[in-house]
């Protein structure tokens, strides 16, 4: 199982270094004539603390008086898959020879509105090439983007759902990181089969932003029958993990202004 997603740079709202406790010990414990008034006193407070915690939280994650939640300003759109430029991950993977693809199992619906596309970078030769032909082991990189926007009900519950998570589309995972200052809450989730995916809500919108990298091998015309040489080490999609950071800041940016 994995544990609660650690958060890295940043205090949990309401930790204990937040919590004040209204007791001063070198003054003692109240007189017992008083003690009954005190707890009256500390109940009524604390349920208007709690009251204020709840409006807080409610529209802090812009969640009105209707329950649905605010958009934040974003679109998803058909078209929405333009905001998918990520220049980070191209100046460090090479610049991608196609243009976005855009998935067919969109929606757009009064409720929800959702989009997926995905692109592919340049294969990079891995250790050295057999002839002039290629041959050998090469990795390529391909990035996606989901983007919801939910206009209904409230995505948060699920997110958070989303995170305890052991196992995504058969592939499991190996831990979770908080990420601060991105969204109202966001995930870098690193899995077991070389590839990461950085999950974000906002409002009323859930976005994912996925690298995954794979092995594949070229042969010569010819050369079916030789034998193929071994594997080299897979590729680490963990050093770019900056990139795709950055990436999802542009991507936010661009679904707010597009």
């Amino acid at each position: 199982m994995i544990s609660e997603p650690e958060l890295v740079g940043e205090d949990e709202p309401g930790s204990s270094a937040d919590v004040v406790s209204g007791f001063d010990a070198e003054q003692g414990a109240p007189s017992s004539g008083r003690r009954r008034w005190h707890g009256a006193l500390w109940g009524v407070a604390g349920a208007l603390t709690a009251s204020a915690v709840w409006a807080a939280a409610v529209f802090g994650y812009g969640i009105g008086g209707d329950g649905k939640p605010d958009a934040r300003g974003y679109r998803v759109e058909s078209g929405s898959c333009a905001a998918m430029e990520l220049k980070e991950l191209a100046r460090a993977l090479g610049k991608p020879e196609a243009e976005t693809t855009t998935e067919l199992d969109g929606i757009e619906h009064p409720a929800l509105h959702r989009i997926r596309c995905t692109v592919d970078f340049p294969e990079s030769e891995l250790g050295e090439r057999d002839g002039a032909a290629g041959a050998g082991w090469y990795t390529g990189y391909q990035a996606s983007l989901t983007a919801e926007l939910h206009k209904e009900t409230d995505p948060r519950p699920e997110f958070e759902a989303s995170s305890t998570l052991t196992e995504i589309e058969g592939s499991g995972v190996e831990r979770v990181e908080r990420v601060p200052d991105l969204g109202d809450r966001a995930y870098l989730v690193i899995m077991d089969d070389s590839s990461m995916r950085l999950n974000v809500v906002e409002g009323g919108a859930v976005m994912t932003l996925a690298l995954s990298a794979s092995l594949s091998y070229n042969e010569n015309e010819g050369e079916s029958g030789e034998e193929m040489p071994d594997a080299p080490e897979g590729p680490e999609v963990l050093a770019y993990q900056g990139h795709l950071i950055n990436d999802m800041r542009d991507v936010m940016k661009t679904l707010k202004t597009g």
